[in-house]
């Protein structure tokens, strides 16, 4: 593949007045790496191929239904066909969507979370391994310039051994049965047969992979509450969960969608022998740092001391804030980059920062315990 050309990017969903479509399309393009050239982008075909027409795709190639642009990109000369699609679909899709895409050799950008369960998962991750796929999940705060230095800072050791992860997401738009009042968005979300899981899988997933991320510790077990406060929702909506981590480490996580007030408070504060770091979605060049010496510092983005990856994730001068959509542009030119290898992701000669399949399967782990653990009487569940 040559390195120089636009990615041809193909998308499933996100079609006209789709606020995470929209995203994934400004993300992709961001670089000028990619160009979106096809689509299925609604459940109905006419509104398919109207949006197909609003954003620029060639009638031809704005297809009715995800299965109809398989077969037709798929019979196009290789030269021709997309190299990757975008799937920002409701999750109970992304499973046939991206197993079908998958199968077919095309290269997968899968909105989160992954799927439904953790059977489809390890299906999905196999067939990735033996078609030799890229397949990134856009767990997109991972993209965030202070959060790899933060992960940067934990695994050089400079916090020490971590002892205590404590991350939390507080949004409040869903305070009141919104999906009782024909709101798109809420309705899907709060629907168990399409959504599958509430906050813990709309938000808390966000969370659970960002401590991940940032600190290389997976949960082993953990002990939840996960409730419902909106009379008549059939889905979790405020879920506080104890963590036991495979490193020693004790923590907890909040995701709650009836915090009213809260937009997209996303934080995470580590704890190790030897210092703290604390970071916030809504502030996120910023990123403090405290030591046993009672020093506090604040890294900002941008700046020359900051490690390879926070450097190599920053587009713009220092004062300059960079935020949600450079952070989701991160995500897909780092997959870009595998795409770009041809290789298959990992193998290809180096490490591709980007969450994976494999991210993906441990997130939907995470929601199923959890969940599991909400309904039981047993105090700690393994993950």
């Amino acid at each position: 593949m040559s390195d120089s050309r636009q990615l041809r990017m193909g998308m499933v969903g996100g079609g006209e007045g789709a606020f995470i479509g929209a995203v994934h399309r400004a993300a992709a393009r961001f670089d000028d790496e990619a160009c979106l050239v096809a689509g299925a982008f609604s459940s109905t075909a006419d509104k398919s191929r109207a949006s197909g027409r609003a954003l620029g795709v060639a009638d031809d190639r704005a297809y009715g239904s995800w299965e109809e642009m398989l077969a037709r990109e798929s019979a196009l000369p290789e030269h021709e066909r997309i190299d990757f699609v975008s799937i920002v679909v409701p999750n109970h899709l992304h499973f046939p969507v991206a197993r079908a895409f998958t199968d077919a050799g095309i290269h997968v950008i899968c909105d989160k979370p992954l799927v439904h369960t953790s059977a489809e998962a390890r299906q999905l991750a196999d067939l990735v391994a033996a078609r030799r796929t890229v397949f990134a999940v856009t767990y997109n705060y991972s993209g965030y310039p202070l959060v790899k230095q933060a992960r940067h800072l934990v695994t050089s050791g400079a916090l020490g051994d971590v002892r205590k992860i404590v991350v939390a997401y507080y949004q409040g738009w869903l305070t009141t049965a919104l999906e009782e009042q024909g709101h798109k968005q809420a309705a899907w979300r709060t629907d168990p047969e399409r959504a599958g899981a509430g906050a813990i899988g709309d938000i808390g997933s966000h969370a659970e992979q960002l401590a991940r991320y940032v600190t290389g510790s997976r949960v082993r077990e953990l002990c939840a509450d996960v409730h419902t406060f909106v009379p008549g929702r059939r889905i979790d909506d405020d879920v506080s969960v104890l963590l036991r981590f495979d490193n020693g480490a004790r923590g907890t996580l909040v995701a709650s969608q009836v915090c009213t007030g809260s937009e997209n408070d996303l934080q995470l504060s580590v704890w190790g022998t030897q210092g703290r770091l604390r970071w916030r979605q809504e502030e996120p060049n910023a990123l403090l740092v405290s030591s046993t010496s009672g020093v506090e510092q604040i890294w900002r983005r941008g700046n020359d001391a900051l490690c390879d990856a926070a450097r190599n994730a920053t587009r713009l001068p220092p004062g300059h804030p960079e935020a949600f959509h450079e952070a989701f542009a991160n995500v897909y030119r780092n997959a870009f980059a595998a795409i770009r290898a041809d290789a298959g992701g990992l193998d290809a000669g180096r490490t591709y920062d980007f969450p994976d399949v494999q991210d993906g399967a441990v997130g939907v782990r995470f929601i199923e315990t959890t969940l599991a653990s909400g309904a039981s009487d047993r105090k700690w569940t393994p993950m």
